[in-house]
């Protein structure tokens, strides 16, 4: 799902304008987001199992991070709702940041593979660091713009 969602932003951002499909990309885009900004956890994370977060109690940073660069990403070229979908991004932001060690690893990555898997704060991989470094792009980019103070 973070990589779906990750991904879409990039594959409409390179369509061009009036490419007839766009439409399409944009319509599951913004139907993922809706649904996803209902899974987000109390704590700011998402879970390795979006509809079953108890079956997974620990947070999932990489999947956090996509859906945080998602988010931002769809309000800073607005296609998502700023009041709706900030308080997502602050969130999940400051979950991710609770994710990182003191020594700048970042843990709570699940390994990559076709179903969830049991995360703890020690777990790390390359592609999480990715999506934490996207979800920071767009966050500056929401900072230079004036929508986070």
């Amino acid at each position: 799902n973070g990589w779906v969602f990750a991904g879409l932003p990039i594959i409409i951002r390179e369509l061009p304008k009036k490419y007839a499909q766009k439409p399409y990309f944009v319509t599951i885009y913004k139907e993922m987001a809706a649904k996803l900004l209902s899974l987000q956890a109390a704590d700011g994370y998402w879970h390795a199992s979006l509809l079953d977060p108890a079956s997974y109690p620990n947070p999932e940073m990489s999947a956090t991070a996509f859906f945080v660069f998602g988010f931002a990403w769809g309000i800073n070229n607005g296609y998502l709702d700023k009041e709706l979908y900030l308080p997502a991004v602050i969130k999940g932001w400051k979950a991710m940041v609770r994710s990182v060690w003191p020594d700048g690893k970042v843990g709570y990555i699940q390994p990559i593979g076709a179903d969830p898997k049991a995360v703890t704060k020690e777990m790390t991989e390359v592609y999480g660091v990715g999506g934490f470094l996207l979800a920071g792009t767009e966050i500056t980019r929401m900072i230079k713009k004036g929508i986070i103070k």
